[in-house]
């Protein structure tokens, strides 16, 4: 090899390295926008066949089938925010929500007898809080960063389903025009493959996603029963909150769980229950029930639900939440399951004779 020819390598590499390095980037600042599109294509799957029964049965032109499905989930969703809108204003008056000053106040309270529950029992709360650096907690100062947090979060809920709807409607509008072209640009030879496997993911996703929501309303029906149970006030804005926290897999319900609490507990401030007695019994009462709760979610409605949407063991599904945790967050655990299922399918329709493959995918 010549001089030239290894400098000519050398820098071919280096541009090599450098356009991987820029695409790695880009990517990284349009995730936002990935996420979107990734999301569209999976609502529009959900949506399609009502497009379907709307063009078919009731003879509608496209676009029109298209609007009208967007426009049913629209004021689906609609409905839905009017309906828990004045229970969670009026909840939220109840939990002092929309009076910082009562809530503090309140919160201050339940810190202190907080407090000198533990300490009867010779615990020193505060010396705790000083090792643990969590001071702040014990002062209040969390409270605005948090409601900024939560206005923030809002906000970009809202631009992002706007998003969704702006780009399921073109992904609807124009399926077939982008069947074709995505048909044109694929190999002959691996055609038929990648068809398939885009038919089996669409069609295990859809199962998913259908399951997450039945799997989400059983958990609210089921935390809802336990409150009641238990006399817990605000119980099915507390119960539906704890429920969208299991979207979240294995975390959630830890959070759910101690929100669940500092809820539950806080909301009693004001009615004259003792603590120790009253509130305090209460809660750890509660607290087993959304334990019993997750069990029966964990051991009898998710494998029943998820068994033939991922067809994967629960110990697999556990280790790949748990990397995708580690590696991504909690976006890595929301998504983790779809897209390891999708991997699956690729992977049985590619790579069918490897052993590894093949053992992952018997099921399948």
């Amino acid at each position: 090899m010549t001089s030239k020819e290894l400098s000519y390598g050398i820098v071919r590499a280096v541009a090599v390295i450098a356009a991987i390095l820029l695409l790695l980037l880009f990517l990284y600042k349009v995730a936002t926008v990935i996420v979107y599109c990734i999301v569209s294509v999976v609502f529009s799957l959900l949506l399609y066949p009502l497009v379907l029964f709307l063009r078919r049965k009731l003879k509608f032109r496209n676009t029109l089938a298209v609007v009208v499905s967007l426009l049913l989930v629209i004021f689906f969703i609609s409905g839905i925010v009017l309906l828990f809108v004045p229970l969670i204003i009026s909840q939220g008056e109840n939990l002092s929500l929309l009076d910082i000053n009562s809530l503090e106040n309140n919160y201050n309270r339940l810190l202190n007898d907080v407090t000198i529950y533990l300490g009867s029992h010779n615990i020193d709360l505060q010396q705790i809080a000083k090792s643990s650096n969590l001071t702040s907690f014990s002062n209040f100062e969390f409270i605005p960063n948090f409601l900024n947090n939560i206005v923030s979060t809002i906000g970009n809920i809202g631009m992002g389903f706007a998003s969704v709807l702006f780009i399921s409607f073109f992904i609807l509008k124009e399926r077939s025009s982008f069947s074709i072209a995505f048909k044109n640009v694929l190999p002959v030879n691996q055609k038929e493959k990648v068809l398939n496997s885009v038919e089996k993911i669409n069609e295990m996703l859809s199962k998913y996603f259908l399951g997450l929501l039945l799997q989400l309303f059983i958990i609210l029906v089921l935390y809802f029963i336990v409150f009641l149970i238990f006399g817990v006030e605000n119980a099915l804005i507390i119960a539906l909150l704890c429920a969208v926290f299991n979207i979240v897999p294995y975390v959630g319900p830890i959070i759910a769980t101690f929100v669940a609490g500092i809820l539950i507990m806080i909301s009693s401030i004001g009615t004259g229950a003792d603590f120790s007695t009253e509130t305090l019994p209460t809660t750890i009462y509660v607290l087993i029930g959304m334990f019993i709760v997750q069990l029966i979610d964990n051991n009898v409605s998710s494998p029943l639900i998820f068994s033939k949407s991922t067809n994967s063991h629960p110990l697999e599904i556990f280790l790949v939440i748990l990397i995708a945790g580690i590696l991504f967050g909690i976006t890595g655990m929301i998504i983790a399951v779809p897209f390891y299922t999708s991997l699956k399918v690729i992977g049985k329709e590619f790579l069918p004779e490897n052993r590894i493959i093949k053992a992952l995918t018997k099921n399948l």
